[in-house]
């Protein structure tokens, strides 16, 4: 039985049962037809995944697994900005008139700042230090640049990854400011769960923990009756990873060098709305 599923319907009661509604408020959020997107939502979700145990997909709905590693490696592999370099279409609500999602995301982890060891940007200064010295308490990336927000498409929801390193295990908790619970919960989790494995070959690691701290865990109005029917299902045994054991060179991965084995969802035949 998938431990991800357990901790999605757990979360998702949490949610529905405790949440704050926040209609009739101001809110940003619209729906394509312009009617406001109110939320129910919560303050503080914290989730952990071992993931020596298992990979976290969910069975309760089949997860988008190759367009969700594309995205993962155009933010932190191509630190792109640039929407047309993805697969799915997920971004473009957010692109400006030139094709960006302006100074967000892959923008930021490609910033070059200066060390005592020399000139890294954020990932490659990951990769130095979970080589060089993985006892640091300092291997932090963050997107979160407050002076560049004006020129961004969109503030950065999934912002910033703390790594720790025990017993030869890369460990990370990943900070998100706020979360759509239905479209982006299982989405962020394996994408960072995958990242973990990128870093863990490139710096011979085996990986651990994935914690998820989530600042504003939500469900958007028109999603509670999808998120009741989809916790209604039976979990299902978790899939297996397979990684390619060729690869080791972070920058050499793609999404083909992954593959879920023994991957049973349940069907899910909903057209998701998604709120801009």
């Amino acid at each position: 039985m998938s431990q991800a599923d357990l901790t999605f319907i757990k979360n998702a009661n949490h949610i529905l049962n405790l949440g704050h509604l926040d209609e009739g408020l101001n809110v940003r959020p619209r729906w394509e037809d312009g009617t406001p997107a109110y939320t129910q939502r919560v303050f503080g979700m914290v989730s952990e995944y071992n993931l020596a145990e298992e990979f976290p997909a969910l069975t309760l709905r089949r997860l988008a697994f190759k367009n969700c590693i594309d995205e993962i490696l155009w933010i932190y592999q191509k630190k792109s900005n640039r929407v047309s370099e993805l697969k799915s279409k997920i971004w473009d609500a957010w692109a400006d008139e030139s094709g960006t999602i302006g100074k967000a995301y892959g923008y930021q982890l490609q910033q070059k700042h200066k060390y005592a060891e020399g000139e890294f940007d954020q990932v490659d200064r990951v990769i130095f230090d979970l080589k060089n010295n993985p006892n640091s308490r300092r291997i932090i990336t963050n997107m979160y640049n407050h002076k560049d927000l004006h020129e961004m498409g969109l503030y950065p929801c999934a912002y910033s990854l703390t790594f720790n390193v025990i017993e030869g295990r890369l460990n990370a908790i990943l900070n998100q400011r706020s979360q759509d619970f239905l479209t982006a919960n299982n989405w962020n989790v394996c994408q960072y769960a995958i990242l973990l494995h990128m870093f863990a070959a490139e710096a011979g690691l085996q990986v651990g923990t994935l914690l998820h701290v989530i600042a504003d865990a939500h469900i958007y109005d028109r999603h509670i009756p999808i998120i009741r029917e989809l916790i209604e299902k039976d979990p299902r045994p978790a899939p297996k990873l397979r990684i390619n054991p060729n690869v080791r060179d972070f920058y050499a991965f793609t999404p083909d060098d992954f593959t879920l084995e023994e991957y049973t969802p349940h069907k899910f035949e909903h057209k998701i709305e998604v709120a801009v």
